[in-house]
């Protein structure tokens, strides 16, 4: 394993260290580590508008919230190996069909271009942070003769996707995530990290 998968693999496993710290000071009611600090408008926010929240929909939305940031994590992460891999290939820019599924770069710009036209901030200038999660098993599949070197097998790989896609829809959609399916999303993270051994 390289030195960059070592750190990446120590900070996933920080991660869940959290998540079971987390989980023991819910069980118990206790804090164990001091919370960071809060900006003051963060505070105001909180104060003004979260107690108008049910209590039991306040607790699900800590529980999920953990949720949320180990898939963030992990797709932000995938992105930028995808990135880093395509960068290091042949050719410098790589945003094209013959990396990335012509169907693919259609339904970004798409996106991109609802963007513009909602006159929002644009969520990122990199493409690839337009695609979805199942978009990005595909360029990887597309692709396997570079991701060959990273990863040890494209139906692993494509087996975890598919699973991390299902896992993603009730974190990304705001829907409670069952404990059997909580321990999914945490084995498949390791089974992830796997990949590259």
């Amino acid at each position: 394993m390289s030195f960059e998968d070592k750190v990446k693999s120590f900070g996933m496993t920080n991660m869940l260290l959290e998540a079971d710290l987390d989980d023991v000071e819910k069980s118990f009611d206790i804090e164990l580590r001091e919370k960071r600090e809060k900006s003051e408008q963060v505070k105001d926010i909180e104060q003004a508008y979260v107690p108008q929240f049910e209590e039991n929909l306040r607790k699900e939305a800590q529980y999920m919230a953990r949720n949320y940031e180990l898939f963030y994590c992990l797709e932000k992460t995938i992105r930028q190996q995808i990135s880093e891999l395509l960068e290091a290939s042949e050719e410098a820019d790589w945003w094209h069909e013959k990396y990335i599924p012509q169907h693919i770069v259609g339904e970004v710009n798409k996106r991109i271009q609802r963007e513009r036209e909602a006159g929002i901030t644009p969520r990122s200038f990199d493409p690839l942070d337009y695609t979805n999660f199942g978009e990005l098993g595909e360029i990887i599949k597309k692709n396997w003769a570079i991701f060959a070197s990273v990863f040890n097998n494209v139906k692993a790989v494509d087996k975890i996707m598919f699973n991390l896609n299902t896992l993603r829809n009730p974190i990304a959609h705001c829907s409670l995530l069952a404990e059997d399916e909580k321990l999914r999303l945490e084995l498949s993270l390791k089974d992830w990290f796997r990949l590259g051994e």
